[in-house]
């Protein structure tokens, strides 16, 4: 790349070319996992669509890895590359919210909660994930699942439309009525096709909800994981609570003497009325009696943004994951056996996806996994580097204890960089439709630093 044609480029721009040696470098090329770095040739903040059209075209004529950041949440850091290019989206940050439709256009430099921030104005609101810092990019290509999920299905089944440019610099709409084929492979597919520049997604009348953590001794864990495995299936779809091991966190609302405990438990979100919501709880309670709850009605932004301050910006970040079709009595016991978590930020959830997803076809979107109960993640988490080998075999070990116990691949945003076969696994019978969208929109494979669906004829 020679200097005068980093010079064009710039002029063709409306945001800036950041470079080694630049003043915020440093700051720009850190991303939310600290375990990450990676050190782009440069990165190209881009303020609009035209300025994400030049990045591709310029990315691809001058042969430069190239790799698309939204939020920057990635586990494997794929939202950035060593010595490349870096197509930053997050100055992109519009959104507009048409409470008539119930609709919502959403730039993918937006944040789960700015999403929620907009659309909880009219008590409106989609489905997305449990830390408001998430971007919205990579959660929705990746599927998408959250607090509202067995209600109103994945991220992906509320997607009406995106805005895409593709490899050779084309903008298209992708949608079920244009580009249909683009439109499925998005749908769960990951960054393979393109840098969407729009979303719009579909709202649900959405205010508040009856929600919060609720702590059992991790003794309880067999008796517990025992009653959620039945109860959880056959609860209403107004009712989401994901079970969880963790160690109390150091802080409010969480009574000192607790801290650093180490539990089992439930992170609860309904969308029944309180005394309703109530009687539900009640069934936990009677299960065992908890250690420790904070439950109650709360604004739905509140409850997306309980864990931000938990797990901000900075930690070390290892995780690995799994499907789950039925928690037998063997996985309970590796359950029991590693659910002590290594750190005390680490965990280990698994978050329902029964309910609404199931009641699409397999084929419908490249999310294959529609008869999978939960998704489930195993999180080694830590401020501190020196502690990362300790958070990688923690997760690892746990993760490896369960491969008999749960059903082939993962969701892709729970995975590292774990290679074709695990991919592969993951798509399942959807893998070959995958490819031949891939030949059609990026034969080249330009997009590739991505949990990468290969074309059969530009691999690289």
């Amino acid at each position: 790349m020679s200097a005068q044609a980093l010079d064009a480029f710039r002029e063709t721009l409306r945001g800036e070319v950041i470079i080694p040696g630049d003043m915020n470098y440093e700051e720009e090329r850190t991303i939310y996992n600290a375990m990450i770095d990676k050190r782009p040739g440069l990165i190209v903040r881009c303020h609009n669509v035209a300025d994400v059209v030049h990045a591709v075209n310029f990315g691809r004529d001058q042969g430069l890895e190239t790799a698309v950041r939204s939020g920057g949440h990635n586990g494997p850091g794929l939202a950035l590359v060593d010595d490349g290019l870096v197509i930053d989206l997050s100055p992109m940050k519009g959104i507009r919210v048409d409470p008539r439709s119930k609709r919502v256009r959403v730039e993918p430099g937006c944040t789960w909660g700015d999403v929620d921030h907009a659309t909880h104005a009219f008590g409106l609101a989609t489905v997305s994930g449990v830390i408001s810092t998430t971007g919205v990019g990579g959660l929705t290509l990746g599927g998408g699942h959250g607090y509202l999920t067995r209600k109103y299905g994945l991220t992906i089944d509320n997607l009406v439309s995106a805005d895409v440019v593709l490899a050779d610099g084309h903008l298209v709409q992708a949608s079920e009525h244009e580009n249909s084929d683009l439109f499925w492979a998005l749908r769960g597919g990951g960054g393979n096709f393109g840098v969407v520049t729009s979303f719009e997604y579909r709202l649900h009348p959405v205010r508040s909800v009856v929600a919060g953590p609720l702590f059992w001794p991790m003794d309880e864990l067999e008796t517990t994981l025992r009653w959620y495995r039945e109860w959880s299936r056959g609860a209403p779809e107004d009712v989401y609570a994901f079970y969880l091991t963790a160690a109390v966190p150091a802080g409010p609302p969480f009574p000192e003497e607790l801290h650093g405990r180490k539990v089992c438990g439930l992170l609860w979100s309904i969308t029944l009325p309180e005394d309703e919501a109530d009687a539900v709880i009640q069934a936990a309670r009677d299960v065992a009696e908890p250690l420790f709850e904070f439950t109650g009605p709360m604004p739905y932004p509140q409850l997306q943004g309980m864990f931000d301050g938990l797990y901000p910006p900075g930690d070390q970040w290892y995780w690995k994951g799994h499907f789950v079709e039925e928690i037998s009595d063997e996985a309970i016991a590796e359950h029991i056996r590693h659910g002590s978590v290594p750190t005390s930020k680490s965990t280990m959830h698994l978050y329902p996806v029964d309910g609404a997803p199931q009641r699409i076809d397999p084929g419908d979107t490249a999310w294959r996994h529609r008869d999978a109960n939960w998704s489930m993640v195993i999180a080694g988490v830590d401020p501190d580097p020196s502690n990362v080998p300790l958070i990688r075999r923690g997760a690892r070990d746990y993760w490896e204890a369960l491969i008999p116990h749960t059903a082939d691949g993962a969701y892709v945003n729970f995975m590292m960089e774990e290679g074709n076969d695990r991919i592969r696994a993951t798509y399942g019978d959807n893998y070959e439709r995958l490819e031949r969208v891939k030949d059609r929109y990026d034969p080249e494979n330009f997009f590739h630093v991505n949990q990468n669906i290969e074309p059969v004829g530009g691999r690289v």
